[in-house]
């Protein structure tokens, strides 16, 4: 077939559509099941669309050719906080051709076409699924040729005018919903063919299971729904974080149960704190793998270890919200999808200290399902969930599910001309570096992005009052944390990171490195790197061996720039440098050294250190050949901060 590659599970072409009514996308692949199984798995809608919380079948008919009629319900979640849900009522005919292929088409029925006259349901706004369906052909040899057609009207009307890309985007709907489909069934396939047990001594449709529960615990979350149990409270003024709180019995019932020690889990009800937020200039891929690896920077120690206790036998009191640090994390792989864009792990953190009264081991483990942390590869949802679990990682444990999720609201993303249609297949499928057109803005953080966050906290009814305080504290620190993350990340400020990437090379920090090199050379009569060829001199400070440290010319000076070597002797990040003060890098003897030689820098301009000992943020001692500081002066020769740099540093 034209487009079609090679191999038994593969995916040829995928289009979107231009200048339609709605969105609409359509693709075509090949996959290792036969057709009637690629149908059952196709209309269980919810097992492959994330976004789908239920289709139920209200009634069904047969046909004289042996095909099904379906009268069909369906809900999808809400995204973010700041718009309602959708909902459909759907025809479904299914029938078998008589070469042996298998057609199922779908569309929405409404009381114009003699369809039931169904009100409005609470939370959700009636949405269209225009003409859309599967075309499944036998191949000879085994396996199913399948053509998907995706198109609905999503009514964007009814959202707020910055989120309607969201709704308006037929590149959005290609990724989560046609090339879900195909995904979806390529990852069956391999594990029917590879049946073999993985992680953590689970097989890979258990641990599937456990992904699907961990996103539709955060999608619940997110949207609070009414006939699941959630009510909402009183705002304490402000109305930037949302409190709900759940005690119904459905939703208890995944919690209260007796564990194998014989003590029950703590809590008779959930209260879930949840935000949206409007980003800029950030690109979602490398805030969410920052959040990720950089867990310290935003989470609560006392908050996790509160939550963890959820999962565990044993009392536990009420926790503050501050800034504590956590003694390691480590990141246990666990699965991935074949392509590798979703893929989940179990996280430990280490030596997670006890606070109050608390009687639980010092080590903490979360379930966690991350998707989208390529900014290589074309995106349309980032997303970090997860939920703490017991060690011993029972089937049977509670998931409450929580996170962030990062949405590019890159109006430009379908920005092609009307009536035409685009081969993704390469794009949206590798990441390759051919056409790029959908892909580019939202991958590189050129436009504005919505992140929602979503926190699920397990208390006892009678602490309802103290848990809600606490929740509201923590969201909006990390709320702040976040934006103040974001802020670093964003390509308008000097704010890469180790392992995120090269640092942008804005005229700030371009003008910082200029001054840096021309005070040196300036007072030192040498040049501090060896620049050649047409590489900016910021990338190759960047990128300079040694250790190059920037502080404040204040009474107590505090670190404000790093290059990669500085950040990685300091154990630290961009975001958390500022946080450090000058002496407390050095020990006694450093100190003594330092303050009795310091006002040399202001009068002679640098001043020399011999070889020694410094500490890195972390406490680990840090050894140097020599040290160079000197005053680094702005385009009018004044001086604007001091500027250290340690030569052959290294760990002891």
């Amino acid at each position: 077939m034209p487009g079609m590659k090679p191999g038994p599970d593969s995916i040829g072409i995928v289009a979107i559509s231009h200048g339609c009514t709605g969105v609409a996308a359509r693709a075509c692949g090949l996959v290792g099941l036969d057709p009637t199984r690629v149908a059952e798995i196709l209309k269980d809608r919810p097992s492959w669309y994330r976004d789908c919380r239920a289709v139920d079948v209200i009634n069904m008919l047969s046909t004289a050719n042996g095909g099904t009629i379906e009268l069909l319900y369906m809900q999808l979640y809400a995204p973010t906080t700041l718009a309602p849900a959708r909902d459909f009522w759907l025809l479904r005919y299914t029938s078998v051709m008589e070469d042996g292929s298998l057609v199922v088409c779908e569309r929405s029925l409404n009381n114009t076409q003699n369809g039931p006259s169904m009100p409005p349901a609470v939370n959700f706004v009636r949405a269209e699924l225009l003409p859309s369906g599967y075309l499944i052909r036998p191949c000879e040899g085994g396996g199913s040729i399948i053509h998907i057609v995706d198109h609905m009207d999503l009514e964007p009307w009814s959202v707020p005018e910055v989120l309607r890309p969201l709704y308006e985007s037929s590149t959005l709907l290609a990724q989560k919903t046609t090339m879900a489909a195909l995904r979806h069934l390529r990852q069956i396939s391999q594990e029917i063919s590879q049946p073999n047990v993985t992680g953590w001594g689970r097989r890979p449709a258990a641990l599937r299971a456990l992904s699907h529960k961990l996103s539709k615990g955060f999608n619940e979350a997110v949207n609070g729904f009414t006939d699941e149990g959630w009510s909402m409270l009183e705002s304490d003024g402000v109305d930037d974080v949302t409190l709900l709180v759940n005690s119904s019995p459905g939703k208890m019932m995944d919690i209260n149960f007796s564990y194998s020690n014989g003590f029950p889990s703590m809590g008779n009800a959930v209260l879930c704190a949840k935000a949206s937020m409007l980003l800029q200039n950030v690109p979602p891929a490398i805030l969410l793998r920052f959040l990720r690896e950089h867990r310290s920077e935003w989470a609560d120690s006392g908050i996790d270890a509160y939550s963890a206790a959820a999962v565990k036998a044993g009392p536990c009191s009420l926790p503050v919200p501050q800034g504590g640090s956590f003694g390691g994390q480590v990141i246990l792989p666990l699965a991935h999808t074949i392509e590798h864009e979703e893929f989940m792990e179990v996280v430990k953190l280490e030596n997670v200290g006890h606070y109050q009264d608390m009687i639980m081991p010092s080590d903490i483990f979360l379930l966690q399902l991350c998707t989208g942390v390529d900014e290589n590869a074309v995106s349309t949802c980032a997303e970090l969930i997860f939920a703490p679990i017991d060690g011993s990682f029972s089937e049977d444990s509670p998931i409450i599910s929580s996170g962030f999720r990062i949405i590019p609201l890159d109006s430009g993303m379908d920005a092609s001309s009307p009536n035409r249609t685009l081969d993704l297949a390469s794009t949206l499928e590798v990441g390759a570096a051919g056409n790029r057109a959908t892909g580019d803005k939202s991958s590189r953080g050129s436009t504005k992005s919505v992140m929602t966050i979503a926190f699920q906290f397990v208390y006892e009814m009678q602490l309802q009052e103290n848990v809600a305080i606490m929740a509201r504290q923590y969201v909006r620190s990390i709320i702040a944390s976040v934006q103040r993350v974001a802020l670093a990340l964003s390509p308008s400020c000097f704010g890469s990171h180790a392992g995120l990437g090269s640092p942008p090379g804005t005229p700030e920090a371009q003008t910082l490195a200029r001054w840096i090199c021309q005070s040196y050379r300036c007072y030192m009569g040498d040049e501090l790197l060896k620049h050649e060829g047409s590489e900016s001199i910021l990338k190759v400070l960047w990128h300079h061996t040694d250790a190059v440290l920037c502080c404040s010319l204040k009474a107590l000076p505090v670190f404000t720039f790093a290059n990669q070597a500085g950040l990685d002797m300091l154990e630290t990040t961009l975001v958390s440098l500022q946080d450090i003060s000058l002496e407390k890098i050095f020990d006694e003897n450093g100190r003594k050294t330092l303050f009795a030689e310091f006002p040399q820098v202001m009068q002679q301009g640098f001043m020399c250190l011999q070889g020694g000992i410094c500490l890195s943020s972390m406490g680990r001692p840090v050894s140097y050949e020599r040290a160079v500081a000197w005053k680094v002066v702005n385009d009018e020769e004044n001086a604007h901060c001091i500027c250290f740099t340690f030569i052959n540093w290294s760990f002891v």
